[in-house]
């Protein structure tokens, strides 16, 4: 057994517990720091207590063994700086040590407060649905000295490219707040099927997000879903292919695969709304064509104000070196 109320950030204990109580020994005092404030005491003790379930956490709330200032409070309390959170002893069986491997991946930018890489296709991005781990939980675990390390947007688990992640929670709220004003500009590249005729095509399609009977997420367009907006430009056609660059003016849940699925243009590779047999075809390579075993789409460009001085910064990464190729096997490119 541990103790997982154990804090690296821990701050010293001003009254030291009486050495006879084994309980008051194990109690945590922790005073809160400026980039653990304006978050909600059942969200910080859940990443302080990892490990210990859901609804163990939400009883001692409930029960008032969690304390601040020495006062009860309930699970929407929001912490302020200065605050000292009166963390009691919990614990769970021992997990087995380094259940997450360790991964650093491909850097595009890091500083004091946020870190930027290109990730791959096939990693997703967080853990759960099915998947023990993603890009998050591996690079704590790599970053055991991070005191802070949050997801500020999130990428398909098939779509490679630009991750955004936050390294203080001021830099976070920041982005969020940009993200919420449509001040971050991002761009995707994607090969479709079909014959694209528009140099610069607006979609606009209401997009409704809902679980299949399995649980697994989807989207589709519905009168009465959320507005959402894609600028797609033509960036290359490659024979009975075209390659388009995507804005997104609104960031919905698989918002480019289901605008294009709809109009008629699914993404090649696409597992969850593209033209299955066009997919299949294209993981066996034919005559000078290679194969393709993902979905060709890739986060290839953003553009965002820096969060500690507010000037502009545009990063790019590289079209992914397997899409890359691919696109060299198909041949001469149209115009």
């Amino acid at each position: 057994m541990k103790d997982l109320a154990r804090f690296s950030g821990e701050r010293p204990v001003s009254e030291p517990p009486h050495p006879h109580s084994q309980a008051a020994a194990q109690v945590r005092l922790v005073t809160i720091s400026d980039e653990e404030a304006d978050q909600r005491i059942d969200n910080f003790l859940l990443r302080v207590c990892k490990g210990v379930p859901k609804s163990h956490i939400y009883r001692v709330l409930r029960s008032g063994e969690v304390r601040v200032n020495k006062g009860r409070i309930d699970q929407t309390y929001r912490l302020k700086e200065g605050d000292v959170v009166r963390i009691p002893p919990v614990r769970v069986a021992e997990k087995p040590e380094n259940t997450v491997p360790a991964a650093e991946f491909n850097i595009l930018l890091e500083d004091n407060h946020l870190l930027v890489i290109d990730k791959p296709a096939g990693v997703a991005v967080h853990g759960g649905s099915g998947v023990s781990y993603g890009v998050i939980e591996q690079l704590r675990a790599s970053r055991p000295q991070a005191k802070f390390l949050e997801l500020v947007h999130r990428l398909d688990r098939e779509t490679s490219g630009i991750l955004l992640l936050a390294k203080k929670r001021s830099a976070l709220t920041n982005l969020h707040e940009q993200i919420r004003e449509g001040e971050i500009d991002k761009r995707y590249l994607a090969l479709v099927q079909g014959d694209w005729q528009n140099a610069r095509q607006h979609i606009k399609l209401p997009l409704y997000k809902y679980n299949t009977p399995d649980g697994e997420r989807r989207v589709r367009v519905q009168a009465d879903g959320l507005a959402s907006h894609t600028v797609f430009n033509l960036v290359r056609r490659f024979g009975e292919f075209a390659l388009l660059e995507a804005e997104l003016k609104t960031g919905r849940t698989h918002q480019i695969r289901v605008h294009l699925a709809s109009s008629g243009f699914p993404i090649v590779g696409d597992d969850k709304y593209g033209d299955f047999a066009l997919n299949r075809a294209m993981q066996k390579a034919d005559g000078g064509r290679i194969a393709l075993k993902r979905m060709f789409l890739h986060a290839y460009q953003i553009t965002f104000r820096h969060p500690e001085h507010g000037k502009p910064v545009t990063l790019n990464a590289p079209l992914a070196r397997e899409c890359e190729q691919f696109l060299k096997s198909l041949g001469q490119a149209g115009t």
